[in-house]
């Protein structure tokens, strides 16, 4: 198996832990934003530790990466908080498993954004693999909140915030493989950790800073949370290395197409941890984009 696929699948392993813990947190004690703030202020200062540490250790060290490191990286940085926020929400509308699913439209849009900003482009049987995927998020935009035409149903609040989060998902991952091919290194590790410091730490101050105009008191409940929220920022440092390492060594797409394995740690945390259940229509959903994300793996 090669090391990039290794990674992708850690990383949708944390994610998934991660994911698991914010939703909590957002029911019991933090708002959507104290959640996702939660994943930075227990994981940038470790990241920038670690980096240093790594560096100072090694036989080479890069130069400052220039203009282009910094505009996708904050590009990247505020996709993914953004998206972040995003999910949070989508939790408390849809049970666990199908709003990560919902999420999961990011494997698809990555190909297009990746196109766009990269040049990185995907094969017609992929180009398939995506339709496949399409039709598995219409199933999943079924009869849940409304009733009448089927347009409302598409067009409901869940399948708006799944697929705002799935595209700010795409434009996060394409970026942060845009950042770390800047950094002169052909160490994939010293590229990640360089790319992840600098990425979480700019997360870090940019929620600090809007939490202390907007809600101020939140700062304080994410700290008094740290039993909780630590073990966040734990598995979304660990999450983040193994996505941004992957990065460094493949196509974005492809990276987020091997990591949709988090469909099946999202069904394992519904049914065994959230105690909550799965209908027909909703699992049939989930195969349709399980399938497309396998034939992006094996097609494209």
């Amino acid at each position: 198996m090669e090391f990039w696929i290794t990674l992708s699948i850690l990383a949708a392993f944390f994610q998934s832990v991660r994911f698991m813990l914010q939703k909590k947190l957002s029911q019991v004690k933090l708002t959507a934003s104290g959640a996702t703030f939660a994943r930075f202020v227990y994981s940038a200062p470790i990241a920038v530790c670690l980096i240093l540490l790594y560096l100072s250790q090694a036989d080479h060290v890069p130069a400052v990466p220039g203009g282009r490191f910094w505009v996708f990286g904050v590009l990247g940085g505020a996709a993914q908080i953004t998206a972040t926020v995003c999910t949070v929400m989508l939790f408390g509308r849809r049970n666990f498993a199908v709003g990560m699913t919902f999420t999961k439209t990011e494997v698809l849009l990555t190909v297009l954004i990746g196109g766009v900003i990269l040049g990185e482009l995907v094969s017609l049987a992929g180009f398939v693999a995506i339709i496949l995927g399409v039709i598995g998020v219409l199933v999943l935009s079924g009869p849940i909140e409304t009733a009448g035409p089927w347009w409302k149903r598409i067009l409901s609040p869940s399948a708006a915030l799944g697929v705002l989060a799935g595209a700010l998902f795409g434009v996060s991952g394409v970026s942060y493989r845009a950042a770390s091919l800047v950094v002169e290194s052909g160490d994939p590790i010293m590229r990640a950790g360089i790319t992840l410091a600098a990425v979480t730490s700019m997360q870090l101050v940019g929620m600090a800073l809007w939490l202390l105009w907007r809600d101020r008191a939140e700062i304080g409940n994410v700290l008094g949370a740290w039993r909780t929220a630590g073990f966040i920022g734990i598995t979304s440092l660990a999450g983040s290395f193994c996505w941004f390492a992957a990065f460094t060594l493949q196509n974005a797409a492809y990276v987020k197409a091997v990591g949709q394995v988090e469909l099946i740690f999202g069904l394992l945390a519904t049914v065994l941890i959230f105690k909550e259940s799965i209908s027909r229509r909703e699992a049939l959903g989930i195969s349709c984009i399980g399938a497309s994300v396998l034939a992006l793996i094996l097609w494209a």
